[in-house]
């Protein structure tokens, strides 16, 4: 004979969160009171308490010095390499911040840019109205630097900026996308032409270091930049990093041969080291002539290494 199959007792929970097995005369409680879904839960209120005056200030005081932190460090570096207060422990600027702050050359010199396009902001923007938001690190500053715009167009690249972001602090993506806009707008034709001699102007582009005063020829041309022949290779550079200098036809030619005697030197491996004394002194002397003695010099070195030179007509 088959056995009937027993009744389970069933779990329901409780207000207490217990489980308590229900017997089978006792009906289910269905009411809200024992329901977890419709337990009451009562919240305790926090009051806000207001900011005193001086908690106000020291509050703003301490915002201010969180924002401005990239500002004081491109500051400092600046004056450090400025004043090559390096030196003692380090041949070059570079080697200093990689080991001393473990900066690479490239992120040195973005704090020592976004620190003048900072100034700069300071000084262009307009301060009567209403209050611009300001840079807080030099990543919303990074193309803003790279583009080595005028100060007053840097201003209101940062105020359009400011203004597509809705009147708070951009990203870097929103200031590149402006920047690309006035780039477009303001395009300027290159003014140089193949075989003009210039000199370099660094400014704060940290491929051009150590270069500054050096002349050269302009040996290609593209739309926003020129390949510039030294005494010491090629480099590619935009347009703004070079000055042109004003030379009748002749003196151009002289250069430009000159600078081909500087190169040819240059190539010798063997040379001695007080053979670059002369190479960077008449590298950066950007003159269509060279002195009686210069050019004594110039010739009894190139006799040395046994390199002929004929002028060009």
């Amino acid at each position: 004979m088959n056995k009937p199959p027993s009744r389970r007792k069933k779990v329901i929970p409780v207000a207490s969160g217990e489980l308590k097995p229900a017997t089978d005369s006792a009906p289910e409680n269905t009411s809200g009171q024992d329901n977890p879904a419709s337990a009451t839960i009562t919240v305790t209120a926090v009051e806000v308490t207001e900011l005193t005056e001086e908690e106000q200030s020291l509050r703003l005081q301490l915002e201010r010095q969180v924002e401005r932190a990239f500002l004081s460090a491109g500051q400092a570096l600046m004056e450090l390499r400025d004043r090559r207060l390096y030196r003692s422990t380090h041949r070059t600027f570079e080697e200093y911040c990689r080991e001393r702050f473990n900066y690479s050359r490239d992120a040195a010199y973005l704090k020592i840019s976004a620190t003048v396009v900072y100034e700069n902001l300071q000084k262009f923007l307009p301060t009567i109205g209403r209050q611009i938001p300001m840079p807080t690190n030099e990543r919303q500053l990074r193309f803003l630097a790279k583009a080595e715009l005028e100060p007053a167009v840097q201003a209101d690249v940062w105020r359009q900026a400011v203004e597509q972001a809705g009147n708070k602090i951009p990203s870097g993506r929103i200031v590149k996308d402006v920047v690309d806009r006035i780039r477009e707008r303001t395009k300027v034709p290159n003014p140089y032409h193949v075989g003009e001699i210039c000199i370099l102007l660094p400014k704060d582009n940290p491929d051009l270091r150590g270069k500054a005063g050096y002349w050269g020829v302009v040996s290609h041309v593209g739309e926003y930049i020129c390949t510039f022949q030294a005494w010491d290779g090629d480099c590619t550079v935009k347009i703004e990093h070079l000055k042109l200098l004003e030379l009748l036809d002749e003196d151009c030619q002289f250069m430009q041969q000159l600078c081909v005697r500087l190169r040819q030197l240059h190539q010798v491996a063997s040379r001695d080291s007080s053979v670059d004394w002369l190479l960077q002194g008449l590298g950066k002397q950007a003159k269509p002539y060279l002195s009686s003695l210069q050019a004594k010099l110039l010739a009894t070195v190139e006799r040395e290494y046994k390199i002929e030179w004929r002028q060009q007509k």
